[in-house]
């Protein structure tokens, strides 16, 4: 049983993972830039609501961000943006799975809030000192681009991860646990 479980949570996060790579790449291909500026509207980023009910998403979602941030690369935003982008993956969604209990009328809205807070601030800082700071960090360019990145983190997971969480809920998918026996 030890044995089925850890296979379930393996083929989890890499599902997870692989759909939000696909996503995110596929927006960037069809709408260039939707999905890799500072302000951005990346889809993929629904599927971080799935931390809420699946430990395997902590890695899935991590996973995820490197693969699909690797065509950013070629996009001149840089290895910088797989590791910043990775880091703010993984804090959020372990935050947000840390507060999957936290609920304001069946919506985990507190962990909802996590990949604004950590993308913000992460990808914030990323792309004031590398990008914009040239090196140098500014508060002022700091906290414009973390909140242009939050905006667009609450945007998804208010118009897509919302809903999502609601459907997930109505079908029953029990928060937390791997697999259902």
């Amino acid at each position: 049983m030890i044995k089925r479980k850890h296979v379930i949570y393996l083929t989890q996060a890499a599902m997870i993972a692989s759909m939000y790579a696909v996503l995110t790449i596929a927006q960037n291909l069809l709408i260039p830039g939707s999905a890799s500026t500072a302000v951005q509207f990346r889809v993929a980023e629904a599927l971080t609501v799935l931390a809420v009910y699946t430990p395997a998403a902590i890695p899935g979602l991590t996973l995820g961000c490197v693969i699909a941030n690797i065509s950013s690369v070629t996009a001149g935003l840089g290895f910088y943006d797989m590791i910043f982008g990775a880091t703010a993956s993984l804090f959020a969604a372990v935050a947000m799975y840390l507060l999957r209990n936290a609920r304001v009328k069946n919506i985990p809205v507190p962990a909802l809030l996590m990949p604004a807070l950590f993308n913000g601030l992460i990808i914030g800082f990323e792309i004031d000192f590398f990008f914009i700071g040239s090196l140098h960090f500014n508060t002022v360019d700091f906290l414009l681009q973390s909140g242009l990145v939050a905006v667009g983190e609450l945007a998804v997971l208010l118009v897509l991860g919302t809903p999502l969480c609601v459907l997930l809920n109505k079908k029953g998918v029990q928060m937390g646990v791997v697999i259902k026996d």
